[in-house]
């Protein structure tokens, strides 16, 4: 009996000694992988530190854009005689050959459309009341031009139905357009807001005259005519909401190179509502390029393709391709929006026939100046190409103009 109790007694040390041990074991476990997760963790803390960083948090954020632009699509029936291919239909694509691969290497790329795309039911005609096929409008946007402003003096050129038409049209496309309505309920939502590389932006577009043709009765919303309480209202609307607001005026005098008054006072006016850019048509020539204090200012780009041919050293035929950079800074809660690097390319709207008798021309194309290599396109073109980048500096803004070829 006594033994037995000594082997009982044994054992329960023996238990006792094994459940020690693994105590032992087990707080030695814990306490290690305490200390490791420790570590762990002030490892962590100190690179959240790192990534947390305030200097890092506080670098301002650059986004930027390339934009482009030009002016009037004026498409006289020599134009659209030379690039139908029947049964109603026509291919531009043939005139824009020379500049497409400009186009295309921006983000952003503007044009004037002068006249409607009324429809072929009212009869395509040039000058004096134009309808213009909306195959050129494909051709320029597969060139790239991806911006477009509506508003003109030949908005009216086919009435109601003609601006209808025209607005189906572009409802159809991609592109950033204002000018024209088909309503009041589409007018009243006309403003677009589209966002590339980070910055929101948006276009505006009004005419300040009509040609004397009157708006229908009680539907203004057809075309945007200057007033500059409805374009004040326009702005405050939408400026808040974008980083670029373009604004494009059809102004001025026809075949003048210099601004007028009127030209001037709206500029200073639309700048002071805060207007980043404002790009001006109508003349059919160039005018100067200038700054109104941050705001960018074209009074004139010309026409990018036209029949207006003149005796007036081929005014009406040199347009530019302008470029500049867009670029947005966010520092904190602070955006700035600048524009610099402003260039661009002088082009020339070519042709064959005869120089005099305009109805004989045909074959027109828009040829850059630095590709012009020897007469061929335009006789005298060195002494015209510095000529007209001279329009373009004569209010004191230097231009980076592509320069002519060696």
């Amino acid at each position: 009996m006594a033994k037995r109790r000594k082997l009982k007694i044994k054992g329960l040390i023996s238990i006792l000694l094994f459940l020690t041990i693994c105590t032992f074991i087990l707080t030695f476990t814990i306490k290690y992988y305490q200390k490791n997760n420790l570590k762990e963790k002030n490892n962590y803390e100190e690179n959240k530190e790192i990534i947390n960083d305030p200097i890092e948090d506080d670098k301002p954020k650059v986004y930027k854009l390339k934009m482009l632009a030009t002016g009037d699509g004026l498409i006289h029936n020599t134009i659209f005689r030379t690039y139908a291919t029947g049964n109603n239909t026509w291919d531009f694509s043939g005139a824009l050959t020379e500049v497409k691969d400009i186009i295309s290497n921006y983000d952003l790329a503007y044009y004037n459309q002068e006249t409607v795309f009324g429809g072929t039911n009212l009869g395509i005609s040039g000058y004096p009341r134009f309808n213009t096929p909306s195959e050129y409008g494909d051709a320029m946007l597969n060139a790239g031009f991806n911006v477009v402003s509506l508003a003109s003096n030949h908005t009216l050129d086919k009435g109601e139905e003609g601006i209808i038409n025209s607005y189906k049209y572009w409802q159809t496309t991609n592109a950033l357009y204002h000018g024209i309505a088909d309503s009041k309920i589409n007018h009243d939502n006309s403003i677009m807001i589209k966002e590339k590389n980070n910055i929101t932006y948006t276009l505006l577009s009004y005419t300040e005259m009509t040609n004397g043709l009157p708006v229908p009765k009680g539907k203004d919303y057809l075309v945007n005519v200057y007033d500059p309480e409805k374009v004040k209202e326009d702005i405050e609307s939408v400026r808040d909401k974008v980083d670029l607001l373009i604004v494009a005026m059809h102004w001025g005098v026809e075949y003048q190179d210099k601004p007028n008054a009127k030209q001037q006072e709206i500029a200073s006016y639309l700048a002071s509502l805060g207007v980043d850019i404002i790009i001006g048509n109508h003349p059919h020539v160039l005018q100067p390029v200038t700054f109104i204090d941050d705001t960018l200012v074209f009074y004139s780009l010309g026409n990018f393709i036209s029949n207006q041919y003149g005796t007036d050293d081929f005014n009406k035929l040199i347009s530019v391709l302008a470029t500049f950079d867009i670029t947005k800074t966010v520092d904190n809660d602070k955006t700035d929006i600048t524009i610099d690097n402003l260039g661009g390319e002088m082009i020339f709207t070519s042709y064959t026939g005869d120089p005099i008798k305009t109805a004989t021309h045909s074959d027109h194309k828009v040829i850059p100046f630095s590709k012009m290599t020897d007469d061929t396109y335009l006789k005298d073109y060195k002494r015209l190409y510095t000529k007209y980048v001279g329009v373009l500096e004569s209010m004191g803004t230097d231009l980076n103009i592509t320069p002519l070829p060696n």
